[in-house]
């Protein structure tokens, strides 16, 4: 990383507002255009040809976040743009989330016969994204010189650092997946409450690779394996020991997690309680809607949990601001 990189990280608070109104025009410019001439750039949802209704809402959306961007820069100290900032921050992580998830494709054994990867949409995901970490940004800035904070750190001058991570996040974050685990233990030992269907609960052979279906037929599914890997990367950004691991990659990690994980635990949360309400046939096939709920729904308490422990773990792990 050359110097100029570096000073140009170092100063993000002087230009995260006009970085996200560059980002947001661009953006709401590409769904236009999409949305104009059919389904392109990656626009199109899941990689299917929606109309231009998705497109130009897209737009609509992304167009309004700029109009947000521009009036944060030209009129400081108002208390309502950072939960508008926020809110910029959820849509592009809506957009974005499954470029979070892209990196299951390099574990071959979840699957055999997983789609190609559309690359547009790959891109436009990554893109949204940067719009995500941009908008997070911006919001900060805003909302730190409207306080009189640092705009680096937060901190009023004199605040003292190296606070104490929060360690009931990382247990929140581990009881939330709990219900998972034990349950696709459980169908990978033989037992399967909440599965109606046949066959093997979760371990589809269509999809299923070898190796996957190997340690499935030894009492191991592989996702509760990465569920009790989410477990231990809560507990690393809340307990001592975890300061001894790189910090960089520990944070990365877990604001992915939170980012990719939340909007994903919300949906099948919501899907869970219309089923079980009955306002819909079915959550997921085979399967009864209080497993959608308390299982699958419960990824959206461990990302909210696991965003504030990656916070708590960040602020207790920097240095000393300079600039207070």
């Amino acid at each position: 990383m050359t110097s100029k990189t570096q000073s140009l990280l170092a100063t993000w608070p002087s230009w995260a507002e006009r970085a996200a109104l560059v980002w947001s025009v661009l953006y709401a410019t590409g769904a236009a255009l999409a949305a104009l001439t059919g389904p392109a750039f990656g626009y199109a949802l899941l990689g299917k040809g929606t109309g231009t209704a998705a497109e130009a809402t897209a737009a609509g959306l992304y167009g309004s976040a700029a109009l947000l961007a521009y009036a944060m820069s030209c009129r400081p100290g108002r208390r309502w743009p950072p939960p508008a900032a926020w809110a910029a921050v959820v849509l592009c992580l809506t957009s974005g989330f499954a470029f979070l998830l892209s990196a299951t494709h390099l574990l071959f054994f979840l699957s055999r016969n997983q789609p190609a990867i559309d690359w547009a949409a790959w891109a436009n995901q990554g893109a949204a994204v940067v719009g995500a970490v941009l908008w997070g940004c911006a919001a900060l800035a805003y909302r730190r010189r409207t306080l009189g904070t640092c705009p680096y750190c937060g901190d009023r001058a004199g605040t003292p650092s190296g606070l104490p991570p929060d360690t009931r996040a990382g247990l929140v974050a581990v009881a939330a997946l709990v219900p998972y685990a034990i349950l696709k233990t459980a169908w990978a030992l033989g037992v399967t409450p909440g599965y109606t269907g046949e066959g093997r609960p979760g371990a589809d052979p269509m999809y299923t690779s070898d190796v996957g279906l190997w340690l499935y037929d030894h009492g191991v599914d592989v996702t509760a394996a990465l569920a009790l890997v989410g477990m231990a990367l809560a507990l690393a950004l809340t307990r001592p020991w975890g300061r001894r691991l790189p910090r960089v990659p520990l944070i990365a990690l877990g604001w992915a997690g939170a980012g990719a994980l939340t909007p994903f635990g919300v949906f099948l949360a919501v899907v869970g309680v219309l089923a079980w309400a009955g306002a819909v046939d079915a959550a997921v096939a085979d399967h009864a809607p209080w497993v959608v709920l308390v299982a699958y729904g419960g990824f959206c308490l461990y990302g909210l949990a696991l965003g504030r422990a990656t916070r708590s773990f960040q602020r207790a792990t920097r240095r000393p601001c300079e600039r207070c």
